[in-house]
């Protein structure tokens, strides 16, 4: 059911894409769309379809060079790459709050709202944190600890985001999470559970799907292990290569899609590549073809909300195996659509490759449920239902 136009219009802030960009399709969809900020050039969103162009509102200034560093050879210094992180998302905010006229709500992506919330209340409307991951000092805590296990020293999370998203946690009038692990981070670091909304991420079913000749695919002498991401210390990455190294296959193949970060390298620098492929980069829109060729695709990540490739492997019928800490438990029930283990098990991992190489009925039957799983979810739309329903009893509340 589609919202009624309505005094109050949603505001969104986000430095990049992440889930923001599906979020502003469904409130376009049900009419409650004002406006999106972002930091990302209108050149690099043509491909954002249902949003309409005049309701993309960008602020490049600052973080489209940031993105561009590395053609620089500016991403070599740690110090630079924080301050000019930090200085990306603090100018849109700035600039966001110097358009604010009119009470609404405005949802923004944590570290982005401090200053456009604070005016967006002063106005008379909301703020909304919006969180893709566990509670920042969760998460620093998180990433400090598995730093160690790589024997690397971690400076933490910039100490300006750390302070910045701690009060924006405490001005919001609610903060939203896609998932029950960063609820229970939130509460568990002494957020009032009123406050807190859960909204589980979905997929974009119009470019992840399976493969027009059906989810049954025939055996396959190769085991193919897909991983999708920047590669690095949050990712798990050390555990998805001992995992590798523990599976026994005669032909076994690890694919990895994304960017390589330093730690990664060395680690594999210093091991056995046989059967290890690292293709780069590869554009979203060829994502579905490695998933739909994938046996299983595997995340072991310390730390994230919830992580989308899940829901688009899902959709396009691969198995996931995936840490506990993605926020997996949220589209997959254990056994079912696929597997989720504790963080830092690169033995249980493997284990459940094992059980996916050996048995290729149970292989099958994960490719089905997990269609069947994204299919039911309607993609994003789902999310974009549990989005207006909130909204609808917060712009009831506010009726004459």
């Amino acid at each position: 059911m589609l919202l009624p136009q309505s005094p109050l219009k949603c505001t969104q802030v986000s430095i990049g894409r992440f889930h923001h960009f599906h979020l502003a399709r469904q409130l376009e969809k049900h009419l409650l769309l004002d406006s999106i900020y972002t930091g990302y050039p209108h050149w690099k969103l043509v491909d954002e379809e249902g949003i309409p162009r005049s309701k993309i509102r960008t602020f490049p200034w600052v973080q489209t060079p940031y993105m561009g560093r590395g053609k620089l050879a500016l991403d070599r210094w740690v110090w630079l790459n924080r301050l000019w992180a930090w200085l990306a998302q603090d100018t849109l905010d700035r600039y966001v709050e110097a358009q604010l006229t009119e009470p609404g709500i405005l949802i923004a992506l944590s570290g982005s709202g401090l200053h456009s919330g604070r005016r967006m209340q002063q106005l008379g409307g909301y703020h909304i944190c919006d969180r893709g991951s566990v509670h920042i000092s969760v998460q620093n805590q998180l990433l400090r600890d598995e730093y160690k296990r790589y024997g690397l020293q971690w400076e933490g999370i910039d100490p300006r985001i750390l302070v910045k998203e701690l009060a924006e946690y405490e001005q919001a009038s609610f903060i939203s999470v896609p998932s029950q692990f960063c609820f229970d981070s939130f509460v568990d670091q002494g957020c009032s559970r009123a406050k807190l909304l859960k909204f589980p991420y979905g997929a974009r079913l119009s470019r992840f799907k399976q493969a027009a000749s059906g989810n049954l695919l025939p055996r396959r002498e190769q085991f193919l292990i897909l991983f999708v991401g920047h590669a690095g210390v949050q990712k798990g990455f050390i555990d998805l290569l001992a995992a590798y190294r523990l599976l026994r296959h005669p032909n076994k193949r690890l694919l990895l899609i994304g960017t390589l970060s330093s730690p990664a390298k060395e680690l594999l620098n210093n091991c056995n590549l046989e059967g290890i492929e690292h293709l780069g980069t590869v554009p979203n829109v060829q994502l579905s073809d490695y998933y739909n060729q994938a046996s299983v695709f595997v995340l072991p990540s310390i730390q994230e909300g919830l992580a989308m490739v899940i829901g688009e492997a899902m959709a396009c019928g691969c198995p996931v195996i995936a840490s506990t800490n993605t926020g997996a438990s949220e589209l997959i029930t254990d056994g079912q659509e696929g597997f989720v283990v504790p963080i830092r098990r690169p033995d249980m991992i493997a284990d459940r490759m094992q059980q996916l190489a050996d048995d290729f009925q149970l292989e099958q039957s994960m490719r089905l449920s997990a269609v069947a799983r994204m299919q039911h979810l309607q993609g994003w739309n789902q999310y974009g239902e549990m989005w207006a329903d909130f909204l609808r009893t917060l712009i009831s509340s506010e009726a004459p």
